[in-house]
């Protein structure tokens, strides 16, 4: 067996990783690659292999740096089967359409500039419709079930507890008079989540391929991380300001409303207006309440004997354009949560644009933001920060906590390797910049000297 490393080797974005086995072609992950607009429109727009030979795709979750490029796949002639759980196509189907959307507005945009320059439009990299056809091609699979995907392989997805619906994949494989199982992590939480059950472990595993987006870092104490909200939120609005808070529609959004919803409950928080101003936000905890089976013990039974953990008297979810303007005619203070957790697209650029300038105003980032992003031109202090092309002064007070990370820490991912069992033959480490993949390899050889540990690069074929 062959595994060709096309995505998310030394960084963060783009997980695609082709098996060969058996004379069939199984693609795991489909994400979209960000960066550099040069970079990411050619790595993007075309394959390093042939889409119509690929037999089957398996995907963890419904995040677009993995699952975002699917439908262009689909465009280009793949026919079979995408494999999954119900939460993540759920999710997909909701997130694929709104990447279309904005594929169609960036070719419309570069367009526009292109036309000045009398050069012709470039057409999107997919369309709505495109979006919407790649759904019939998802196969839904319950945790624990095992299904065959391929001749030779069978696929049991196993909670990893980063957003609603991701996987852990454990593929057995037989080749010839050999059988052995292959650990994709996926991307795996942390544990102790608000919402999600804590990532499962795998027994008998041969061959560990791991994430390592925070592999070389601890993260802030999840215990104290309520309590920093309770201050800085009441802080600034005891001085009448807003708090505007960057947040990805699918799993730190629906975090954040949860931890406001529960320091509210217990007065330690004023009941301030909140709005969750996202259409993709607004759907994507609509699609949390359709997935309990997700949820953990503590949340299932708030859900059952209290009320919707998503949802108070003091909280709108806003879908409509026209009432998130009205959002800037606002005088009271107020808490704003809005997409994108970057700051790179939709409406929290307005917001920013908006309420950055304004000394009693708080800009709290509690995600990751990949560099050149605005979020991390603001976290890095940069004044003025271009904001749709012009410069605005940063006046409000700017906070960040990592204790919402989705994704594992050095120190969470070691207890995650340590609960995994069998003889591990080889362990790869991939999703993650170069100098976190790096770490944790110097990490996993201490801790596993019997194994081979690898950092594949871009394009590099490992043999199993």
């Amino acid at each position: 067996m062959q595994i060709h490393f096309f995505g998310a080797a030394r960084t963060t974005t783009g997980s695609r990783y082709l098996f060969e086995l058996n004379g069939k072609k199984l693609l795991l992950e489909c994400g979209l690659f960000q960066g550099h607009r040069e970079e990411e429109t050619a790595r993007n727009c075309c394959f390093p292999f042939d889409p119509k030979q690929i037999d089957a795709v398996v995907l963890s979750h419904a995040h677009m740096d993995h699952a975002g490029n699917l439908p262009n796949l689909r465009r280009q002639g793949f026919a079979g089967n995408i494999h999954c759980t119900f939460a993540t196509r759920d999710l997909a189907s909701i997130m694929l359409v709104d990447s279309a959307k904005i594929q169609m507005d960036d070719a419309a945009f570069v367009s526009k500039q292109r036309a000045k320059k009398n050069l012709p439009p470039v057409p999107p990299l997919y369309t709505v419709a495109d979006a919407e056809r790649v759904l019939e091609q998802f196969v839904s699979v319950n945790y624990e079930r095992p299904t065959r995907v391929m001749d030779g392989v069978t696929v049991t997805f196993r909670d990893a507890g980063h957003i609603l619906g991701s996987a852990q994949v454990i593929l057995d494989i037989e080749e010839g008079d050999r059988k052995f199982r292959w650990l994709f992590s996926g991307d795996v939480g942390r544990g102790g989540d608000d919402i999600l059950r804590d990532p499962a472990p795998t027994e008998n595993v041969d061959y560990l391929q791991i994430e390592s987006t925070y592999a070389g870092r601890e993260h802030t104490a999840r215990e104290h991380a309520d309590e920093v909200i309770r201050r800085l939120v009441s802080e600034t609005l005891q001085q009448k300001g807003k708090v505007i808070i960057p947040a990805f529609s699918v799993g730190r959004t629906q975090q954040i409303v949860y931890v406001l919803h529960q320091l509210t409950l217990a007065g330690k928080l004023p009941r301030a207006p909140i709005f969750v101003d996202s259409p993709l936000s607004v759907n994507a905890t609509e699609i949390y309440r359709l997935h309990p089976e997700c949820f953990n013990d503590t949340i299932n039974k708030f859900l059952h004997e209290k009320e919707n953990p998503f949802g108070m008297a003091n909280l709108t979810y806003i879908r409509d354009a026209g009432q998130s303007r009205k959002l800037n005619d606002l005088k009271e203070p107020a808490i704003i949560i809005s997409a994108s957790g970057m700051a790179e697209a939709g409406r929290i650029r307005h917001h920013l644009k908006n309420h950055i300038g304004y000394a009693n105003n708080l800009v709290l980032f509690i995600g990751y933001c990949a560099e050149h992003t605005l979020g991390a031109q603001i976290l890095a202090g940069r004044n003025p920060v271009n904001i749709f092309g012009e410069p605005h002064q940063v006046r409000a007070k700017i906070a960040s906590i990592d204790s919402y990370s989705g994704h594992a820490d050095k120190n969470e991912l070691k207890r995650y390797v340590e609960r995994i069992s069998g003889n591990l033959k080889k362990i790869i480490c991939i999703h993650g910049e170069e100098s976190q993949c790096l770490a944790h390899g110097e990490t996993l050889r201490a801790m596993k000297p019997q194994s081979e540990v690898l950092v594949p690069q871009y394009g590099q074929t490992v043999t199993a």
